[in-house]
């Protein structure tokens, strides 16, 4: 089994999707609109708040050089240097206690990534309830060992990795001390084009690495996250504001509340459908075994008279014998008297 928990919430098949409402930069660097956000994202029925712990130092340099400029013409944050753009998205360190509380007392989970050992020590003095580690950060072995470290559920987002990277992690993690492990099928493209998400690979990820798998989501919309769960996903991760109206750094692609309310909404519904794979007739479709088709006398019949096609029908409701039966009827003699509208029953085969 791997399911596993994270605070009072069990993550696993035939649970309630775990959906986190990712704040990342939608902040603007403004702790009201950080509290906005996790009200809606309160309001929208989200399992999580997830944050981003990190500062521009913690994952580069400021620097000039052509190697840390983002120039890539289809980039929705081109001409930004790394150190600008993670400047200017970044959370502050001493919000983060005040948000997990009022996290807390609402009622959600909040938790983090994590970008460098730093983030995870400053997080473990708050006691975190779970971990994330980015796409952008699944090639850092030091980073997911420490993580993995503290025991506590560890979430991997699996961008851009190749199959060996991502055996790679996970080794790393199990042996570091991780056992609730979920990886998360990333498509790292900002919005992510939905041709590209390749969410079959969730049920792969699952057999293969032995553990809870789910989708981080960056494209437009919930289809490919309702889809997720339909082929096994458990979690499901989005960017999330207030608004789209609200530019910031994510803002683009993000789900605002009522987007987000409907992906709730939606995932549940998706979840509550798998089921299982028996066939057969359901609780609730016993009251429509009316409209289905079975035999009945359709002229009054006197016992051993034979049964013809005049005076025995495959009609509605479904209470009589099947019609697979009525070719072998045909020409049978009765045993009994009928009036119309009685039922054929199994009395009737030999």
């Amino acid at each position: 089994m791997s399911h596993f928990r994270i605070n009072n919430r069990e993550i696993g098949p035939g649970m309630p999707p775990y959906v986190i409402a990712e704040m990342s930069g939608n902040h603007n660097q403004s702790f009201d609109q950080a509290i906005a956000i996790l009200d809606a994202a309160v309001r929208a029925g989200a399992s999580a708040l997830k944050l981003q712990i990190y500062t521009a130092d913690t994952l580069t340099i400021d620097s000039d050089k052509s190697d840390f400029f983002i120039n890539n013409n289809d980039s929705i944050w081109k001409g930004n240097t790394l150190y600008k753009l993670y400047e200017s998205a970044y959370t502050k360190w001493d919000w983060i206690a005040s948000i997990m509380v009022a996290a807390a007392d609402r009622g959600i989970d909040c938790f983090s990534s994590v970008f460098d050992e730093s983030s995870i020590d400053f997080m473990e003095n708050l006691n975190v309830c779970a971990y994330k580690i980015a796409s952008f950060e699944n090639n850092h072995i030091p980073l997911i060992r420490k993580a993995a470290s503290t025991k506590k559920p560890l979430i991997i987002s699996t961008g851009m990795a190749t199959y060996d990277e991502i055996q790679e992690a996970v080794d790393n993690a199990r042996e570091a001390g991780c056992v609730d492990l979920a990886l998360l099928k990333c498509t790292s493209d900002y919005p992510a084009t939905i041709s590209e998400s390749n969410i079959s690979a969730i049920p792969y990820l699952k057999e293969k690495f032995s553990c809870e798998v789910g989708l981080s989501d960056h494209t437009l919309g919930i289809g490919v996250a309702i889809a997720s769960i339909g082929i096994g996903g458990t979690i499901i991760e989005k960017h999330f504001t207030t608004s789209r109206e609200v530019q910031s750094v994510d803002s683009t692609f993000s789900a605002d509340e009522d987007e987000f309310t409907l992906l709730v909404r939606s995932a549940n519904e998706a979840a509550d459908s798998i089921g299982s794979s028996v066939l057969g007739i359901s609780e609730g479709e016993k009251k429509s075994i009316q409209f289905r088709r079975s035999i009945y006398a359709s002229k009054p019949i006197k016992s051993g008279e034979k049964l013809t096609e005049e005076n025995i029908r495959i009609i509605r409701p479904g209470y009589g014998l099947h019609p697979r039966y009525y070719s072998y009827l045909i020409g049978r003699i009765s045993h009994k008297d009928l009036d119309a509208g009685d039922r054929i029953d199994d009395s009737f085969i030999d």
